[in-house]
């Protein structure tokens, strides 16, 4: 057993969807989140800027004693994973390789949808280890690039976000897919936005519950899981403090954001 925190980083705010998923399946794990405020986003990055900021947030982590770290930024999982396992002497978690086996076992007639940041899509992260683990799959991805500032906005339920979304859709549909990888840890919140526009027959696959999933197996194979009484404080740190953020994040979070650290990661 292993009582030292998790370190769970995105470039922003999304990846307390993945913070509530760890939550909700490992409630005694310590959490310190990292979200790279001041340099999102990440999606039209070069992978060198990627890599880097990857880097610097993982040593920074690293400080804080992790026994882990979740990168909970699909961007960030296609262009600095395989660094950053290479580099560092603790498990690294990504959210791409956890959604591609969910969708893998969801789908029924191979017709995968997916849609997520111009970085992530363009990357072909998902695309490749699908077709390398199911070379018969037929893969429809959409970059979702307006998606994200509806979400921080709260325009779950906006009649502009249904309208957008339809748009986006569309080319899945034409496609038959019966699948959707949701490819950006902010897209949990619309999945009751999806279903009504699809239907309940296309099967969501949630990037945050799924690497929660695979976290939660993994340290518990390696005999790394907490055995501390109660639910730990969540450590949350940002790069910059964005207005409205105690909103926003409590919103991904579903729950009340107490206190935020602004702390600058570049010199670690």
């Amino acid at each position: 057993m292993d009582n030292r925190p998790l370190g769970v980083f995105d470039s922003g705010i999304g990846g307390l969807t993945v913070v509530r998923a760890l939550h909700e399946l490992l409630p005694n794990e310590q959490l310190i989140y990292l979200g790279d405020t001041a340099r999102v986003p990440y999606g039209n990055k070069s992978a060198e800027t990627i890599i880097r900021y990857s880097r610097e947030i993982s040593r920074f982590l690293r400080s804080k004693n992790v026994k882990a770290i979740i990168v909970a930024c699909n961007t960030a999982s296609a262009y600095a994973l395989t660094v950053l396992r290479a580099e560092l002497n603790i498990p690294v978690f990504g959210v791409i390789e956890p959604g591609v086996s969910a969708a893998l076992s969801a789908t029924h007639n191979n017709r995968v949808g997916i849609i997520g940041t111009i970085g992530t899509i363009n990357s072909g992260a998902y695309q490749n280890r699908l077709r390398e683990q199911n070379p018969a799959l037929a893969i429809t991805a959409q970059a979702t690039p307006l998606l994200v500032p509806l979400i921080e906005e709260d325009w779950l339920e906006h009649s502009a976000t249904r309208v957008i979304l339809d748009e986006y859709l569309w080319p899945l549909r034409l496609a038959g897919i019966d699948t959707l990888v949701l490819a950006c840890t902010h897209y949990p919140l619309l999945k009751p936005t999806l279903t009504n526009l699809l239907g309940h027959h296309i099967a969501l696959v949630d990037s945050a519950q799924t690497c929660a999933r695979f976290v939660h197996e993994a340290l518990a194979r390696d005999g790394l899981l907490s055995t501390a009484d109660g639910e730990p404080p969540l450590e949350v740190y940002l790069t910059d403090l964005p207005v409205h953020f105690q909103k926003a994040g409590g919103r991904f979070l579903r729950k009340t954001l107490a206190h935020v650290s602004v702390v600058s990661v570049e010199d670690c």
